[in-house]
């Protein structure tokens, strides 16, 4: 009588995976909660060349770190606060006419 254990024989699946070539599986990028993310976030256009630039602007914050984010929103900020400022800065059409006539 022999003291060994004999080993259980092994399933199609394991025989199967032992004869298969091993293979490098591909790893996973790591999840990193620090690493800049993109938000993709959608920018529709405007029509209005400098406001869309700005806009577009955006999109640098996807490659920065949280901490980055701030100068980059400033800078839109302001360059949007510009446009809106030169839009006041326009002349606009003549108004209509006074009603309020001098009184004779």
């Amino acid at each position: 009588m022999s003291d060994t254990v004999p080993e259980p024989a092994a399933t199609p699946q394991e025989q199967e995976q032992a004869q298969e070539p091993r293979q490098e599986q591909a790893r996973e990028p790591e999840y990193a909660p620090s690493a800049p993310a993109p938000l993709q976030v959608p920018r529709t256009p405007t029509g209005d060349a400098g406001v869309d630039a700005h806009l577009d602007r955006l999109a640098d914050a996807d490659h920065l770190a949280t901490d980055g984010h701030l100068e980059v929103y400033e800078d839109v900020h302001r360059g949007l606060r510009d446009a809106l400022t030169a839009l006041d800065a326009r002349p606009g059409p003549p108004g209509p006419p006074s009603t309020h006539g001098s009184r004779s």
